[in-house]
């Protein structure tokens, strides 16, 4: 059954059923509440990473929970923003993108992974490289992963502007999709030198990568709420979600976002503004995202 819910994609899948997944959308009767992700992995993961959440959600809250993928992540902000999905996990520049276009939501609850709800961003290049630092990337190719991306494009592009190379001062440069496809370009030759999020850069380095330069921390994801949620109910899920860490089933949840996340914690606005220097200067510069 396919129907039009304002050019949102919304999958609803079994999780006995993952291997016949099919794509559709859902009438608000249809599911209780809906949590939105943003596509920084292919569907098929993204449900399998993030069903064991929904699913205990739906315990907790004693309602539904289906999950809601968006096709690209301008639409997941907007989704949110409009009110359009109950409950939302948001990439730090999605999530200052948000505030900044809508206003105030409901911060839920933000990621911390190993006890640090702060993650860095690597730019890196194969190990044999003669590449030693962000100035010597000029004239050299670069590859990016997502325009949209915390770690992938924007803080990178930040940090490569404070040290005086410019995407014009590349030999070129492309957006190869995902954090992923970076690390596996610049292994294979692709391309000189890349940046990803820290996790992915350390699950490859031992295959041929060498970091160059480490950005700093930047509050990780977080889990906001749709500005027409009632406040009580608001509060529970808070606390549901700050609780996740001390039930027997939490751990299995919380690495199964993320691997490595080992709590949720409270979340505030502020913790944001590191990031809204960096993207000021990116707006400053005409840097879309």
């Amino acid at each position: 059954m396919t129907m039009n819910l304002k050019n949102l994609a919304v999958r609803s899948f079994s999780k006995w059923a993952l291997a016949s997944i099919a794509l559709i959308t859902m009438s608000p009767a249809q599911a209780d509440l809906k949590l939105g992700i943003h596509p920084f992995k292919p569907a098929s993961q993204l449900v399998e990473s993030f069903s064991p959440l929904a699913d205990y959600l739906s315990e907790k809250m004693g309602e539904r929970v289906s999950l809601v993928i968006a096709r690209d992540y301008q639409e997941h902000i907007d989704a949110i923003g409009r009110g359009e999905i109950d409950i939302a996990y948001l990439g730090p520049v999605s999530y200052v993108k948000l505030h900044d276009t809508y206003g105030n939501v409901p911060l839920l609850a933000r990621q911390a992974i190993n006890g640090n709800p702060a993650f860095h961003g690597k730019i890196f290049v194969r190990k044999d490289s003669t590449i030693q630092n962000i100035a010597d990337l000029k004239g050299k190719s670069f590859a990016f992963g997502e325009p949209h991306s915390t770690m992938s494009h924007l803080v990178p592009r930040y940090m490569m502007w404070q040290a005086g190379v410019t995407v014009d001062k590349l030999g070129n440069y492309k957006f190869v999709g995902d954090h992923v496809n970076v690390a596996l370009g610049v292994l294979a030759g692709d391309f000189d030198a890349g940046a990803t999020k820290e996790d992915v850069y350390f699950n490859r380095e031992r295959l041929g990568l060498r970091a160059i330069a480490t950005s700093q921390p930047i509050s990780d994801h977080v889990l906001v709420a749709s500005r027409k949620m009632p406040a009580s109910k608001v509060r529970k899920l808070q606390e549901i979600l700050l609780q996740i860490d001390k039930d027997p089933r939490g751990a299995a949840i919380l690495q199964s976002i993320t691997k490595g996340v080992t709590a949720l914690i409270p979340a505030k606005d502020s913790d944001y503004d590191s990031l809204r220097t960096a993207l000021k200067k990116m707006r400053e510069i005409g840097v879309e995202y």
